[in-house]
């Protein structure tokens, strides 16, 4: 099965250090994506950069610090898996500076979950009030 990648705009990336974020899949000296999720977690991470949350030394160690965990905890390592420990760490750093909570950030990631359940295949999912019913 061949992988279709989406290397992003080059502007994209400028302002960040991408030497420092190992194992970043790179074509064209741009990151690659395997689904469009991934470029929007890349896109978070650059947004919360660019705002201040973090400094890309501090991104980068935190990014590493999850790779070991998952490493540890059974993950082979095959790249399949990068931007979910993207999306981890976004929500570890998050929470860490008090911008949300454990509690809010699984509320919200519920709701998608429902909403995604909800659209059909194909529609573009947007979340809504039922979204958020226990």
């Amino acid at each position: 099965m061949k992988t279709r990648t989406t290397p992003c705009r080059p502007g994209d990336a400028q302002s960040a250090d991408l030497s420092l974020l190992k194992g970043l899949p790179i074509e064209d000296d741009n990151p690659v994506f395997r689904e469009p999720w991934e470029a929007q977690a890349f896109g978070m991470a650059l947004a919360l950069h660019e705002r201040g949350l973090f400094t890309w030394d501090e991104w980068a160690q935190a990014l590493s610090t999850q790779i070991r965990a998952a490493q540890a905890q059974g993950d082979p390592d095959l790249g399949n898996t990068y931007y979910r420990h993207w999306l981890t760490t976004i929500e570890t750093l998050v929470s860490a500076k008090g911008i949300s909570s454990p509690e809010e950030l699984a509320r919200y990631q519920q709701a998608w979950d429902h909403a995604a359940d909800r659209v059909p295949h194909g529609k573009s999912v947007e979340l809504c009030e039922e979204d958020f019913a226990d």
